[in-house]
């Protein structure tokens, strides 16, 4: 084979997000260039690469074989860069991180600090869910994951940089408000606003509850922190949320923290790699930076009573 490492990066991409929009979206090419160079490799390998079922791209059995092998070049390649990077002891180029929604309101403040030390740093930062995550990670797409809970199916590396502080809020109005110790009894009769299954924060309540033997009955279900604060505001129940995600919204009264029973709970953050892969010293930088700096710099920014 005469493959290129051009070649074996677009067709990794496309085997990876099972089109050829989305590997041309992520590499900045157009679906033309990627599709060309996917077919110069097929006649490289002498068959095909890829099935057509629907709109999605399905390996071959060749197709199988050679992602394995490009994920391995790959991989080689970018602990020679990283190798190179240490020689010279220059803290640059990409670091790519994936965060779940309730890390969008610290994590920029955090690699603001880190760009600003050191420039030559591309941070690039995706905000998923806990499910997307974990396929992020199974398919090695970022070089940090950020998240309240590890994955247990998965070997990776975790450190806790961060404390999460989980409170029960309301809109000012609402009668819990200022009405002294709320029983669990109490908050889950009343209209509780959750996120999808599967999040984190979903979980640690779900957990907190069954062990006094209650359940709640979801009022409505929100796919994000953003939404579960709109609809409190909005007075359409109770929610369970993240403290660093409300700071705004306690600052102008928009939203109230309720004292309720087993409330405010207490999680990590954690900063999240596969065990199996050596990290870029631009990212071990930024690990070390989240460990050793990050409660600071974000506890700056929050008020923890």
């Amino acid at each position: 084979m005469h493959a290129t490492f051009q070649q074996m990066r677009l067709f990794e991409a496309v085997a990876r997000l099972g089109t050829v929009t989305r590997a041309a979206e992520e590499a900045h090419l157009t679906q033309p260039a990627v599709s060309i160079q996917v077919k110069r490799l097929e006649e490289h390998a002498g068959m095909a690469l890829f099935d057509h079922v629907g709109r999605r791209l399905l390996l071959t059995a060749a197709g199988h074989e050679l992602l394995a092998a490009s994920r391995n070049i790959l991989s080689q390649m970018t602990d020679l860069d990283d190798a190179l990077e240490t020689l010279r002891g220059e803290v640059a180029g990409p670091v790519r991180i994936s965060a779940v929604t309730t890390a969008q309101y610290f994590l920029p403040h955090l690699l603001g600090e880190f760009v600003r030390r050191y420039p030559g740093v591309q941070p690039s930062m995706t905000v998923t869910n806990r499910d997307s995550m974990i396929s992020r990670i199974e398919t090695y797409q970022d070089d940090l994951y950020i998240m309240g809970q590890v994955p247990d199916r998965i070997e990776v590396n975790s450190v806790p940089f961060l404390e999460n502080k989980i409170v029960v809020v309301a809109h000012p109005g609402h009668p819990m408000v200022g009405a002294g110790p709320v029983t669990l009894e109490a908050l889950v009769a009343d209209r509780m606003l959750v996120r999808e299954p599967g999040s984190g924060t979903r979980q640690a309540v779900e957990r907190l509850l069954a062990d006094q033997g209650l359940t709640a009955k979801p009022y409505m279900e929100l796919g994000s922190s953003e939404s579960l604060i709109q609809g409190v505001i909005a007075g359409l129940g109770v929610a369970v949320l993240s403290r660093h995600s409300i700071n705004l919204e306690l600052a102008l009264e928009r939203l109230s923290i309720i004292d309720c029973q087993a409330f405010p709970m207490y999680r990590p953050w954690y900063a999240v790699h596969p065990a199996n892969r050596r990290l870029p010293l631009a990212v071990r930088t930024f690990l070390e930076f989240l460990e050793h700096e990050g409660a600071g710099i974000v506890g700056g920014m929050t008020d923890q009573d």
